[in-house]
């Protein structure tokens, strides 16, 4: 019983996560940002946070390779789950 609620629970959450709307990394919290953008903790969060209020808005995903540890490799493995807009 609790194999087949584990394997329910597992393709409801696998659902939700594919019909989720990309984060918007312009109005992001630290906090969201590091819990969505893979291979980003809360420093590098926090520094993206700090170069959106000092440079303005990112006009491009590849924009926020301006933060120091965020990289074009990085921006390649979240471009699903985040968005400028």
């Amino acid at each position: 019983m609790f194999k087949k609620l584990f394997i329910g629970l597992s393709l409801l959450l696998i659902s939700l996560v594919s019909i989720a709307q990309p984060l918007n990394s312009n109005t992001a919290k630290a906090d969201e940002i590091a819990q969505v953008m893979i291979g980003v903790g809360p420093a590098k969060a926090e520094a993206i946070i700090k170069d959106r209020k000092e440079r303005g808005d990112f006009k491009t995903l590849d924009d926020m390779t301006r933060v120091k540890g965020i990289g074009l490799a990085t921006i390649a493995k979240n471009r699903d789950n985040i968005s400028i807009e």
